[in-house]
């Protein structure tokens, strides 16, 4: 299944001819996807390095981007949740791009990242929540996915 979301957002129909810059707008899945991974990493009120690392790596891993493309795409990413009014921009570009288990899968994803820096604060459990809700997953699939990142993260520690 997750193969299958890999395989998904690598051929998102962006044509490779263009430049990275040219392709990295908020309608890019891969900048809707970092926009709402920066957002609920910094819903703490910032982002921890090891988030930040988490983030880079989860971007390269899923979308099977270089370290440097990952690092543009994360960059996009941040500049556009700082334009952004809400988070619905970003998760109306996922919603209609992703199948449901994608959409599952990245919010197992955001997860992950929130859970890179030993922690769940509140706010950062709380925009998961509007996350996933936005995304049309269910609370089901939203706290199997926590369960599942907190046992990756223990086995970590």
């Amino acid at each position: 299944m997750f193969e299958g979301f890999k395989d998904f957002l690598r051929t998102m129909g962006v044509d490779e001819a263009l430049g990275l810059a040219e392709r990295a707008s908020a309608d890019d899945p891969r900048v809707a996807a970092a926009a709402l991974l920066f957002h609920v990493g910094e819903a703490d009120g910032a982002i921890t390095p090891v988030e930040m690392a988490s983030l880079k790596a989860a971007l390269a891993e899923e979308f099977g981007l270089a370290d440097d493309e990952a690092e543009r795409i994360a960059e996009a990413g941040r500049e556009a949740d700082q334009d952004a009014v809400d988070l619905y921009r970003f998760t109306n570009v996922l919603k209609n791009k992703l199948d449901e288990p994608a959409r599952i899968r990245f919010v197992e994803i955001l997860w992950d990242v929130t859970y890179a820096d030993g922690t769940v604060h509140e706010l950062e459990d709380n925009t998961i929540w509007r996350v996933a809700d936005l995304l049309g997953v269910s609370t089901r699939d939203r706290m199997i996915g926590k369960q599942h990142a907190a046992r990756r993260r223990e086995r970590v520690e």
